[in-house]
């Protein structure tokens, strides 16, 4: 259903005394009535104030089109002034909540909420708001996490590094419009965006041959119970640090651990106990790099003199001084931003899947250095 008599039936969320001025009001998780005198903006005060008809009003809150950029002006002041805001609920039952929901693994790596800042910029100008949740790393609480925004009525959904089946996402896909990111091999029902993880990782390995390096560890993360050729970034990373080292006829050596602070640190020291260390660590993400870093400071190893330690990602943190990280700039913003262009493609009709590649770009910092001729391994060995 679409009509002007369905959306005259939205109410508010805000509230309103007699005389028209609008002020906030608390819900109540009872049925308790509201104080007397104060009731909610409805579509009809709006209309009113901006001297228009309901049907006006509801085609600027649906964004349909044809409205003028005068119409939209005056309605919005209107909306604005009075504090309207249309129930979710409401809206939905006309066939739209103006709502997209946004799944993250967890809030605890740092380049996801860079991803989410990204989607919220680009929805910004837009009728649409954004509803975040995390799901985990377990493919069993993603699907209920994203069953649990669909069971809200979001009208689309931008999910992160997601590990349920092809064949599941797929169909979700063909039922609501869908973007995923950071999970390589394509899709027919969703858009997908993803950073060219292996042709990153490559140049991170070259720029650290380049620097004189032939002993280079990369920590990485355990590759899941997906299928090639559909792999997660970290997995497409290791497969372009694998490549480039063979290129290189060098001899890869990966750590899996975890992508966090915890997981990089234990990396560093099962790779900096060995009897020939490594001289550079490539951390495939940022945050475990800064675990790779924390273990060089407490065997007494000075960074990048003795340990070229570098990472991926263009974390927010890696460019603070003190840190300085030498990373791949995967662009999370950009990927946001691209991923809410995406959505909104496919809310206005477009049914082809478009799988959206975004260029990574070395960022040389003050982590990574020719390595040094043995204290790295004499160092390591004393601790």
């Amino acid at each position: 259903m679409d009509s002007s008599s369905a959306d005259a039936d939205l109410r508010g969320d805000m509230t309103t005394s007699p005389d028209g001025g609008g002020r906030s009001s608390r819900s109540r998780s009872d049925d308790t009535a509201q104080p007397t005198g104060v009731r909610r903006v409805t579509i009809q005060d709006v209309a009113k104030e901006a001297r228009v008809s309901v049907s006006a009003v509801s085609k600027v809150l649906r964004d349909a089109y044809g409205v003028s950029p005068e119409m939209r002006a005056k309605v919005g002041s209107a909306i604005e002034k009075l504090g309207y805001r249309p129930q979710a609920g409401a809206r939905a039952m006309r066939g739209r909540s103006y709502t997209v929901g946004i799944m993250l693994t967890a809030l605890s790596h740092p380049f996801q909420p860079e991803i989410a800042e990204g989607v919220t910029d680009e929805l910004e100008p837009t009728p649409y708001q954004e509803i975040l949740i995390t799901g985990g790393s377990a493919p069993e609480r993603q699907q209920r996490s994203i069953e649990a925004l669909v069971d809200r009525q979001v009208d689309g959904l931008i999910v992160v590094a997601p590990e349920m089946s092809t064949s599941w996402l797929e169909r979700l896909g063909t039922s609501l419009p869908t973007v995923v990111i950071a999970r390589h091999g394509g899709a027919s029902g969703h858009d997908t965006v993803v950073d060219d993880d292996r042709g990153g990782a490559r140049l991170m390995v070259d720029h650290l041959v380049g620097l004189g390096h032939r002993r280079i560890a990369h920590t990485s993360h355990p590759t899941g119970s997906l299928e090639r050729p559909f792999v997660l970034s970290h997995t497409a990373r290791r497969d372009g640090y694998a490549e480039a080292m063979k290129r290189h006829r060098l001899e890869p050596d990966v750590i899996v651990t975890t992508y966090t602070e915890e997981g990089g640190y234990q990396a560093a020291v099962e790779a900096l106990s060995r009897p020939v260390p490594p001289t550079a660590i490539f951390a495939g993400a940022d945050i475990a790099a800064l675990g790779v870093l924390r273990a060089a400071e407490e065997r007494g190893l000075r960074v990048p003199e003795d340990l070229t330690v570098t990472g991926y990602d263009n974390v927010n943190a890696s460019s603070i001084g003190r840190v300085s990280l030498t990373t791949v700039d995967q662009a999370g913003h950009l990927t946001g931003q691209m991923s809410a262009r995406l959505l909104l493609e496919r809310l206005n009709g477009r049914t082809q899947p478009i799988h959206y590649v975004v260029a990574p770009r070395l960022v040389t910092r003050g982590t990574s250095a020719a390595p040094a001729h043995g204290p790295a391994a004499s160092v390591a060995r004393s601790s």
